[in-house]
Formats: structure tokens, sequence, C-alpha cells
């Protein structure tokens, strides 16, 4: 399976702000799922509604270091096996894998330059 880029993360000190903007200039819709402050992004009609999105409070994914600017995550067949992969690599785990109910098994991990990145292991049965 391709680690294709499937989902997106903006960061937002004023959520509510942040979707207000994005709406008005990319005409984003947007609708409530999870904890308070968190919304789904749909950057497109329904028809082709384009890669998934989210906008969230901003946090440190790496201690210290405040999210700044987009997260990225891909696909992957298998988190574990993918998180062993970055490890052998050089990079450094920076979220062991996480459950989210009916969405999948996510970890971060920082690439050697300090890019933190998600990996998304898809399971819609996931609890």
């Amino acid at each position: 399976m391709p680690a294709n880029l499937a989902h997106f993360a903006l960061n937002a000190t004023d959520v509510h702000a942040a979707r207000d903007f994005y709406g008005k200039v990319f005409g984003w819709t947007f609708s409530a799922w999870g904890p308070p402050g968190f919304f789904k992004i749909q950057t497109g009609p329904d028809d082709e509604p384009g890669i998934a999105g989210a906008l969230q409070a901003r946090r440190e994914l790496v201690p210290g270091n405040t999210m700044i600017g987009a997260e990225c995550t891909f696909a992957v067949e298998d988190v574990d096996a993918t998180a062993h992969a970055v490890r052998d690599a050089g990079g450094t785990i920076l979220m062991d894998r996480f459950t989210i109910t009916g969405v999948g098994h996510l970890i971060y991990f920082a690439d050697p330059g300090g890019n933190a990145i998600g990996a998304m292991q898809y399971d819609a049965a996931a609890e």
C-alpha cells in the first residue's frame, strides 16, 4: 500500500477565527466532531471533497514546540511496522500508537530534520 497523503490538520490559537478565515478565503465548510474546538474540514463539494482535514486548537507534538503550519498524516498499511521503520531510519516517535474509535490507529513521529508527521492505519472497526 502506498503511503498517500490522507489527512491534514491546521492548528490555531483561535479556532473560531481560523474557521471564519478559511471559510471566507477558500470556501471550506466545517463540522464539529470529537473534542470541543475540533472541526472536520471539507475542502470541496460532496462529489469531489478533497483530502480530509481538521481544524483544532494549537498543540505541542514536540514538547516545547508549538505546532505552526499544517500537519500531514499519511495512510499506511501497518502503523506498528511504520513506527519500527521510523526508529530504524533515525526518526523519533512523538506519540505512540493511539486508537481513534471508528477511524484507525495513529502515530506521530519526527523525521531526522525534526518535522512532525502522522501515520494512520485506517480501520473503521477500530476501538
